[in-house]
């Protein structure tokens, strides 16, 4: 059977006589009341009472209201009704720990689980507007507690499992949270890291919070009880369950915070029929996620990718394979034998972890069957050419497709993506804008740029999915993404199109690079040093020159078989002069073991940046890596 006829996008193309992807979009465009009905009624999305109006922009499309009289719930939306359809037995989650430890949840059992976490936090007196945080890993609990917060009406507040007492304490006191969920240890690379001892020092200084309920996982680990500390088993063990309770479809769901540039993180708002909706959108019709596939995307909770999978699976009533720790622990290709071992379909990835597997010898990834591959899909950084093949090749066998995905916490997805429709696409490009997004490529006066001219990525419309403000901080919200240019919302990425109608993103417009009246971004500087297979890792960044005005510096991760010295060094200069010109010839590079990266692989330049400049690093509640920092600040001197 085709793609086409085989594929979600393809049976609700059939369903509504649309030629192809284009004209969906053309037509999405047109009539968004026509395209959101349908795609809430291709999956089934269900409303306790049905909406008196799909959107309402009467406030201006800043402060869209969606779905207004309607009621619903996203917990009720991704257990009930996939129980009600038959699926009660299916297996809904497949856990598995660095150790070997494994375990299954199918969806009866999922939906108990909630169901009783859900009456317990009722019993301690929690009810609909309350704020919950989860500091956890990915276990079965945590999307156990996820769903059973939103059912009940409260407001989930995912964060990194990898943050730090004072990044915990900001996020939990700005959202006022009343108690948050955690995990006493979670392990990593073979060490057992220490949560609760994080949320016992961060809570210190949260007014607001009530009550910290503990997933206890070892059996040695301290769990004092007693105060504000309430057993995770003791919360699920009294006698009843609470269904989900219906909610207005604006009600608010979660809080997610982005990692602040500067100033304080932004607590982007996201609400029960906005999420679920853009959710079934991207992952169910765009990138083709069906019931019977069984995914694995090593994630965060803290990332709205996390949040994305908690919904999307269950949404399709498909299996979620929750893998604790890293891709490449206890073995360098843990990742693929994941793949083998739990005959993946559907698997997600970051670039830069590619980049980094590229780096193994070769019979690491050659070893493992991975016939169970179906669709493959990546977001987080902008691919190199280089890592794209290499993926299709080695991980796709050649035959997999690979579906580009681009978006943002504040988008509540993407933006932008791949389908399994477009079989042709070049390397690194995307088939075109998500229909419903109104997605264009502009310059810094509001007009769309020709085919081929990089410009600001921005949307026309607004769309289901966006972030409906910042937490108590609508002033601010405004100011980021309404009001650099009127009417549009300004995503701070860069962007083209082809003349084949292929989008691309070009990373960061905020990162730009700007040398003697010529700009680019650095993605490009760094597509040119990956391309010469003698770096494994790069960030480029700009900084300040007294001839030129800004000067290039690149922090460079040599790979396995290179040696970091004067002629690499001069190679690379190279490499970007005859890429991009000389005009962009590197000012230095510097060797580094590590670059600092958030948890979801994306590379912080800012902290390169601001580590040349001998300036205030900043926020660093998103590094994952922070001992990077502190060498490169020694590699600087």
């Amino acid at each position: 059977m085709s793609a086409r006829a085989d594929s979600q996008l393809g049976r609700f193309l059939a369903l509504h006589g649309i030629a192809d992807y284009e004209a969906l979009c053309d037509r999405a465009a047109r009539d968004p009341d026509w395209f959101w009905r349908a795609v809430m009624e291709f999956h089934r999305l269900r409303f306790f009472r049905p909406f008196d109006q799909l959107l309402d922009t009467s406030l201006g499309p800043e402060w869209a209201r969606w779905c207004t009289g309607g009621t619903t719930n996203i917990a009720w939306n991704c257990l009930d009704r996939v129980i009600e359809a038959g699926r009660g037995e299916h297996s809904a989650i497949e856990w598995t720990a660095e150790t070997g430890e494994c375990r299954t949840l199918n969806y009866q059992e999922l939906a108990s689980l909630v169901r009783r976490a859900a009456a317990g936090l009722a019993r301690q007196g929690y009810r609909e507007g309350d704020v919950v945080g989860l500091y956890m890993p990915m276990v079965p609990e945590t999307i156990a507690a996820y769903l059973a917060i939103v059912s009940l009406g409260a407001i989930a507040l995912p964060m990194f499992s990898g943050f730090g007492a004072q990044a915990v304490a900001e996020r939990l006191t700005d959202a006022g949270a009343k108690g948050v969920v955690t995990a006493d240890v979670t392990l990593r690379r073979g060490r057992k890291i220490a949560m609760l001892e994080v949320i016992e020092e961060a809570v210190t200084s949260v007014p607001t919070l009530e009550h910290v309920f503990v997933v206890a996982r070892d059996t040695v680990a301290r769990f004092p009880g007693g105060g504000r500390t309430r057993s995770w088993d003791d919360l699920i063990s009294a006698s009843g369950e609470r269904r989900p309770v219906e909610l207005p479809a604006e009600a608010t769901a979660m809080i997610v915070y982005t990692s602040g540039t500067t100033g304080k993180p932004k607590g982007t708002v996201h609400s029960h029929c906005g999420f679920m909706t853009k959710v079934a959108l991207d992952f169910g019709l765009i990138l083709d996620l069906q019931s019977s596939d069984r995914l694995l995307w090593m994630s965060d909770m803290g990332w709205l990718t996390g949040p994305i999978l908690a919904v999307a699976v269950p949404l399709m009533g498909a299996t979620l394979v929750l893998a604790e720790g890293v891709p490449d622990y206890p073995e360098p290709g843990r990742l693929w034998k994941l793949v083998q071992d739990y005959r993946i379909s559907f698997l997600g990835v970051a670039p830069t972890m590619i980049r980094a597997f590229m780096q193994q010898p070769p019979e690491v990834v050659a070893r493992y069957d991975l016939s169970s591959l179906r669709v493959t899909a990546a977001t987080g950084e902008p691919w190199t050419p280089e890592a794209w093949t290499w993926f299709r090749r080695e991980v796709g066998r050649d035959r997999v497709p690979l579906l580009n995905y681009s978006g943002g916490t504040e988008i509540g997805g993407g933006i932008v993506a791949g389908t399994v429709l477009h079989e042709d696409l070049e390397p690194c490009a995307f088939a075109g804008p998500i229909p419903g997004m109104g997605a264009i490529v502009v310059d810094e006066a509001g007009n769309r740029v020709g085919a081929g001219q990089v410009g600001e990525l921005a949307l026309s419309v607004p769309s289901i999915g966006l972030t409906r403000g910042f937490w108590n901080d609508p002033q601010r919200y405004v100011e980021s993404y309404w009001s650099k240019i009127p009417g549009l919302w300004v995503h701070g990425d860069f962007a083209s199109i082809d003349t084949r109608g292929r989008w691309y993103i070009h990373g960061r417009s905020d990162d730009t690079i700007k040398i003697a009246g010529k700009r680019t971004g650095p993605a490009e500087i760094e597509a040119a040093l990956l391309a010469t297979g003698k770096v494994a890792e790069a960030a480029a960044v700009g900084v300040p020159d007294a001839l030129k005005g800004s000067a290039v510096v690149c922090v460079c991760v040599p790979s396995r078989h290179a040696a970091a010295d004067a002629d690499l060094a001069d190679e690379l200069r190279s490499a970007v002069v005859q890429a991009l010109g000389s005009s962009f010839r590197p000012k230095s590079v510097l060797f580094v073991a590590d670059i600092p990266k958030t948890r979801t692989m994306k590379i912080m330049r800012r902290l390169v940046r601001s580590v040349l400049m001998h300036e205030p690093a900043g926020d660093l509640s998103g590094l994952v890596n922070p001992d990077s920092l502190e060498a490169l600040r020694k590699t600087v001197g």
